[in-house]
């Protein structure tokens, strides 16, 4: 039986259940990303909030930019950032947000740039099919939660070119060591340490897909300037 892809939002198990991103809501993923192992260091890390809830994993890219998913965005929205323990990152402000027109990503602009060790670099050209990179992200750490108070990190391995949410160009990759589930959403695939791809969708077992952070290099340029 074929497994509908879902929404990585952290949105409520019903919603996860049908056809939707993955968006969190502090409830079910195996441990968070489901498998996988947990992550010491990721001063790169970008913890999304909705109106105070934990939402959405990304990654800050410049002092005043944050990148996640689309799926991901609306009204009240903060972020935490620098820290794996989702809670304790430095706190700052969404002033607002700028959509990609083809892809399922965000760039999340701070009213107050932040400053951390490490920005997420972003990748030219998307990993060759068969190659294993990892994906982060505080999701749900079973099928039904509950989502991780610190930022995992699984192996997956590229298996072709798919297409996300939206209908943009998407990174399928298949289960190596975990995958990705709710709550994942617009958090990291990265290649040889660089980022290629944001959360999108996943079926929650075996299989996710990541929009292709190098499809849409020129507008992430022109919008925010990395």
């Amino acid at each position: 039986m074929r497994v509908r892809a879902t929404l990585l939002l952290f949105a409520s198990v019903t919603a996860i259940a049908s056809a939707a991103p993955a968006v969190a809501d502090e409830g079910p993923v195996e441990t968070n990303i489901i498998g996988g192992s947990l992550v010491t260091s990721a001063p790169w890390s970008a913890a999304v909030y909705r109106s105070g809830s934990f939402t959405c994993s990304g990654t800050i890219i410049a002092p005043e930019w944050v990148l996640t998913a689309k799926h991901c965005v609306g009204s009240s929205l903060t972020v935490r950032v620098g820290n794996v323990h989702r809670a304790q990152g430095t706190l700052a402000t969404v002033s607002q947000y700028h959509n990609s027109p083809s892809a399922d990503q965000s760039l999340l602009r701070l009213s107050t740039p932040v400053q951390t060790s490490a920005y997420s670099t972003l990748g030219d050209t998307n990993p060759a099919i068969g190659a294993t990179n990892q994906i982060y992200g505080w999701g749900y750490t079973s099928r039904n939660g509950p989502v991780s108070p610190q930022l995992k990190v699984a192996d997956v391995r590229m298996s072709s070119i798919c297409r996300d949410y939206y209908g943009g160009q998407a990174l399928c990759t298949s289960r190596i060591t975990g995958n990705a589930w709710s709550g994942d959403s617009g958090g990291p695939q990265m290649s040889g340490g660089v980022q290629v791809g944001v959360a999108s969708t996943a079926d929650g077992s075996s299989t996710q897909q990541y929009s292709s952070v190098p499809a849409t290099r020129a507008w992430i340029r022109q919008t925010a300037g990395v």
